[in-house]
């Protein structure tokens, strides 16, 4: 095979050497493009939206009549007694002292009294500098400082619009990638420490995926800059918990297996040759799942969805990358020692064969087909949790898990004015139509008032505040309809954008990237089981056991976010992201068993294989579970909603693939079904002569054919 070449290149005497040396070269040509990828991270709408929505284009031709870094802030004083003159004079004053300033693109609004005469708006047009979304929180602080300078007594003063809506997402993304950096070594640490009950051994694995994630963040930044590789705050995040996530679940097998070659062979070299050779293709099948399955991303519509495509796959091969070269390389660089003080001695008897897993095997054993009916019953019943799951979006107030200034700010604005004067609903149409585009405009309801025609060329802009929020779903519902009646202007070529616009376009993307990427995941990943399996029965099972774990996860967290954490509804890319991370790596987790069962089943039969691979892989498959939750748990420790739902659910998910779906499901389906399992290959053919009940042998049974030792 070829992984045995590849096994003595990375871990013969000398060669481990040059594949240490050859990675702290990496290392340092990477390191310093590593800490330059938030430079070409993409946080503002074009990085998100979907790239030929309505929205983008009219995001496109607004900077025919204004840049496109500028963006509105609205001060907002309150008296809910009423205003006084003092009151009117300070924001007199204040609009005045804005004027001209630094950052102020343009007049100042106002001030505006409300109706009600208990509040004043002042509209002031800022330019955000070249540091873009890091700068927007002290741009916020600055404004709403000045305002509050020369406020009289009992005058709230507040700072909406999409200036202090974006500071407010800024300052919660910011230290994203520190505080998840460190949250996720964190917990790596501490299970490998539980896992390993070694105080050295586990700091190879953190080590080398640290160095797997500087690789990484290298290439995508050079891509970011060179190639237009869309980068944001969302996936730089993201790819920091699934390079330490996967990198560290490859980590543990590759471990696992070395450890059980050292009780067979004296040499170390050659126990890690074995143990490359044998755990290598369940490994780079596994990352190969992961890979294409996170790469089927890129065909979504929405930017942000796309682009997280690419860099998670990237991520997923530079890990790999890492873990069947520097990692092997160091382990045998270190040696035995580094498992005390439980070193596996040569010659001595391989714990697993009479361990947990070979207990839980043996009872599953008795009566498997009862046991895989009432596991899927079960499962069966989470998943009607899914009956609560309202993934149609987060508004602005319930984006973040603690409130925030702006949400406050907008509150208090729709206290007194129209709910969506903050953000406008914008139409951009040909000049020659603009007063039948007005007209027409103007008469859809939920559209309070229009603007006069701005002209620039042979466009003209026009805005139109909302009745409603501009988050809400009637506000959404009002530019569906506005949409049906402009297109419908002859000549007119309208087209309609703005905030709320931009909500309706990414929904749609959303709607339509599950009904094509989900689908497409579940073939690419069908197609890779079929391949490495060698059969067609055994990957259509345990992609329905991946299904309903799924499904039972997402029912699950539904349930738990509305009845125990109060979220009123999931984002609208939730699914699809839980499906792909919960799919492609929790197919892993079957692959790590199946491979195991396979090759136990040449020699034993499938149901004394299937009893073997569990006894086996057992304890290394439930530790890499428990560290992959444990560093997708680590995003709940950011402000915001969307991650704090993908963390829990995938956590979640995975720890309910390892310990039952894993273990307990596809055990008993491999006992049930038999030598069927492996249809329509020639080891569907092979009697399988062992009955269900036959006690599990010594995992100890070395398979042919073996790699040439190392010299």
């Amino acid at each position: 095979m070829a992984t045995g070449g590849v096994a003595r290149l990375v871990c013969g005497r000398w060669s481990k050497w040059i594949v240490l040396a050859l990675w702290i070269v990496i290392l340092g040509l990477a390191g310093p493009l590593a800490g330059k990828l938030t430079e070409v991270e993409k946080n503002d709408n074009s990085a998100w939206l979907p790239g030929n929505a309505e929205s983008t284009q009219v995001v496109d031709l607004q900077r025919q009549f204004q840049p496109d870094d500028i963006a509105p802030a609205i001060i907002v004083y309150e008296r809910p007694g009423g205003l006084t003159d003092a009151d009117r004079a300070a924001a007199a004053d204040d609009a005045r002292a804005l004027a001209g300033g630094e950052g102020v693109a343009g007049p100042i609004v106002g001030p505006i009294e409300s109706p009600d005469k208990a509040a004043i708006e002042v509209i002031a047009p800022i330019r955000i500098d070249e540091d873009g979304w890091d700068a927007l929180p002290d741009i916020a602080d600055g404004l709403k400082a000045t305002a509050e300078q020369g406020a009289p007594g009992g005058l709230e003063v507040y700072l909406a619009g999409p200036v202090a809506a974006a500071a407010d997402s800024a300052g919660a993304f910011a230290g994203i990638d520190g505080t998840l950096l460190y949250t996720t070594l964190a917990v790596v640490a501490v299970i490998l420490l539980i896992t390993y009950r070694s105080p050295v051994l586990w700091l190879l694995p953190i080590l080398t995926a640290g160095a797997a994630l500087a690789g990484s963040q290298a290439v995508i930044y050079l891509l970011a800059k060179h190639a237009d590789l869309t980068v944001n705050a969302q996936s730089a995040g993201i790819l920091t918990v699934l390079v330490f996530g996967a990198g560290t679940d490859y980590a543990l097998l590759l471990v696992a297996r070395y450890r059980e070659e050292l009780r067979r062979h004296e040499d170390r070299h050659e126990a890690m040759q074995f143990a490359l050779h044998r755990a290598g293709p369940a490994i780079i099948a596994s990352a190969a799942t992961v890979a294409v399955g996170m790469s089927c991303l890129t065909l979504a519509e929405l930017n942000s969805t796309a682009g997280l495509g690419p860099v998670a796959a990237l991520g997923v091969v530079v890990g790999l990358a890492a873990m069947v070269t520097l990692l092997p390389a160091l382990l045998v660089i270190f040696g035995r020692w580094l498992f005390w003080p439980a070193r596996p001695r040569f010659g001595t008897p391989e714990p697993t064969a009479t361990g947990l897993w070979a207990r839980l095997g043996g009872r599953i054993a008795h009566h498997p087909r009862r046991v895989w009916i009432s596991t899927a019953v079960v499962l069966g019943a989470m998943a009607l949790g899914l009956l609560q799951l309202n993934a149609t979006g987060l508004s602005s107030a319930d984006q973040f898990t603690t409130e925030q200034p702006s949400t406050v700010a907008e509150q208090a604005l729709a206290r007194h004015f129209p709910a969506g004067g903050g953000q406008p609903v914008t139409v951009i149409a040909n000049a020659s139509s603009a007063d039948q585009v007005r007209q027409a405009f103007a008469s859809v309801p939920g559209i309070s008032e229009v603007t006069d025609p701005v002209a620039r060329g042979d466009l003209v802009l026009i805005d139109g505040t909302l009745a409603s929020a501009p988050d809400s779903k009637a506000a959404q519902a009002t530019v569906e309809q506005a949409r049906d009646v402009l297109h419908a202007v002859p000549g007119a070529d309208a087209k309609v954008g703005g905030g709320t616009a931009i909500l309706v376009d990414i929904n749609a993307a959303n709607d339509h990237d599950n009904r094509l990427i989900i689908p497409l995941v579940l073939l690419v990943v069908l197609v890779i089981l079929a391949l490495l399996l060698r059969a067609i029965v055994a990957p259509l099972i345990l992609i329905g056991t991946v299904v309903l774990s799924f499904a039972a996860a997402l029912g699950v967290s539904a349930l738990v976010f509305r009845h125990v954490f109060g979220f009123p509804a999931e984002d609208t890319s939730f699914p699809l992201f839980v499906f792909v991370f919960l799919v492609a790596l929790g197919i892993d987790y079957n692959i790590f068993l199946m491979t195991r069962v396979r090759e136990e089943a040449l020699q034993h039969g499938t149901r004394r294989g299937a009893l073997i691979g569990l006894a086996a892989t057992g304890g290394v498959i439930t530790s890499a579970g428990i560290v992959l939750a444990g560093t997708f748990a680590a995003l709940a420790s950011l402000p915001l909603v969307a991650f704090v739902e993908i963390g829990f659910t995938v956590a979640f998910g995975v720890l309910l693939d390892t310990l039952i779906v894993r273990s307990v499901l596809v055990t008993a389906l491999n006992l049930d079904i038999g030598r069927w399992m492996w249809w329509p290959s020639k080891l569907s053919r092979v009697p399988d002569g062992d009955g269900p009940n036959a006690a599990v042998p010594p995992a100890t049974t070395e398979p042919e054919p073996e790699p040439e030792p190392v010299r």
